[in-house]
């Protein structure tokens, strides 16, 4: 093609996975790496939006679980190269009604899954949660755990190391760039955007919420996966005292999931209000372009309910709201999807895909893995359960 632009990889999607998938790509050598961002880096337009994620190594899935014991030294040695801390291990604290299933986990399960994976951890009453951190009137039959070597991620802190990663070794990054089509073949694949078009090697599908757009024209289906703004809800403390991240499980309720998670003051900012968010998995957005930014104020009454019945040192009047975007597969069970298109495509072994899921704490780790399928044609990490399948007939909602 006349005037196209050739690279050994483009990536699509300049949020945290695409950009450790170009970092990982250049580091091995690759000088030819675009990365393209529709909405321009550090945007809060995607599932990077938001100050912290929770970080933890434990879950109910064994394979998972190794997944982030594999990720831990990734996030060191990223710590190390840009000389900021990203993981503040401020503890996770899980409690609640011990055999409720839910999309984060299930609290006895992944208690066993710790002891089989040698990961040491706390085992506490509801009781001793009252008495430790400040916890009131939680049901007599609550229980948990508090795993040491959990806390936050500080998103802003990698997406920021990542970026200027990728981009001291030689990654071109684009910004304000709309992908329309991706078309693999047998020879490579063609990228046309509302700018330019490119010709590449590889492509890695980091886009999250915009996969399905580029994978619908390709006719196989698409990703079942289901987007929903969920309310965040900024309060003020009223003791200085250290918590750990916590997460709440209990039964579902007729209206919602009833769960709710809370992160301690942010050990790299200058405020001292806790986060709080209702992890509700209802409303389903047709599209992420279809997103506010204006939080259900019924879930913001949720949050503020909750902290006046169970949080007596926080102040239950919101300083902020707002909302952030999370991407899920229908099936919890998979959590998330990752691998090529070799099924799905003429010349889809040429394309990664990335989405769903709550993957920030794997962000080191899934970028590697997708220029290791990208460039390699393969991985020695087990992402068989992430595999591209049950797919959704037609194009996306």
């Amino acid at each position: 093609m006349s005037g196209t632009e050739s690279y050994d990889l483009v990536v699509v999607g300049g949020g945290p996975i695409g950009l450790s998938t170009a970092w990982h790509a250049v580091r091995r050598g690759r000088r030819r790496v675009l990365v393209l961002d529709r909405h321009g880096f550090f945007n809060e337009r995607a599932g990077s939006s938001g100050s912290e994620r929770h970080w933890r190594l434990q879950y109910t899935q064994k394979d998972i679980f190794a997944l982030t014991l594999q990720t831990r030294p990734l996030w060191r040695e990223l710590e190390e190269l840009t000389g900021r801390k990203l993981i503040h291990e401020v503890g996770s604290l899980w409690f609640g009604d011990v055999t409720v299933p839910t999309n984060e986990g299930h609290i006895a399960d992944t208690a066993k899954a710790m002891d089989e994976m040698s990961v040491p951890y706390e085992w506490l009453s509801g009781k001793e949660i009252e008495k430790r951190w400040g916890f009131a009137h939680l049901p007599a039959h609550f229980e948990g755990f508090l795993q040491r070597d959990g806390g936050a991620i500080d998103v802003r802190g990698t997406l920021t190391a990542l970026y200027h990663l990728s981009q001291e070794q030689g990654a071109v990054l684009r910004g304000g760039e709309t992908v329309l089509e991706v078309a693999p073949d047998a020879t490579g694949v063609t990228v046309r955007t509302d700018r330019a078009a490119y010709r590449a090697d590889k492509v890695v599908l980091a886009n999250n919420t915009q996969a399905n757009d580029l994978m619908a024209p390709w006719g196989s289906g698409t990703l079942d996966i289901h987007l929903y703004e969920m309310a965040l809800v900024s309060l003020r403390q009223r003791d200085r005292a250290e918590r750990p991240f916590w997460f709440a499980f209990q039964p579902p309720t007729d209206e919602d999931t009833n769960l709710f998670y809370g992160f301690p003051p942010n050990p790299w900012s200058l405020s001292d209000e806790v986060r709080l968010g209702p992890d509700f998995e209802v409303n389903a957005l047709e599209h992420a372009d279809r997103a506010t930014g204006r939080p259900d104020p019924r879930h913001v009454r949720r949050v503020t309910d909750w902290v006046r019945a169970h949080m007596p040192w926080v102040d239950p009047e919101p300083t902020a709201t707002g909302t952030c975007l999370a991407v899920l597969p229908g099936d919890p069970a998979r959590q998330f999807y990752l691998g090529t298109a070799e099924e799905l495509v003429d010349g889809g072994d040429r394309v990664v895909v990335c989405a769903s899921g709550w993957a920030f704490k794997l962000v080191p780790l899934f970028g590697r893995i997708c220029a290791e399928l990208a460039l390699d044609g393969t991985t020695a990490h087990d992402i068989a359960r992430h595999a591209l399948t049950g797919l959704v007939p037609g194009t996306p909602r």
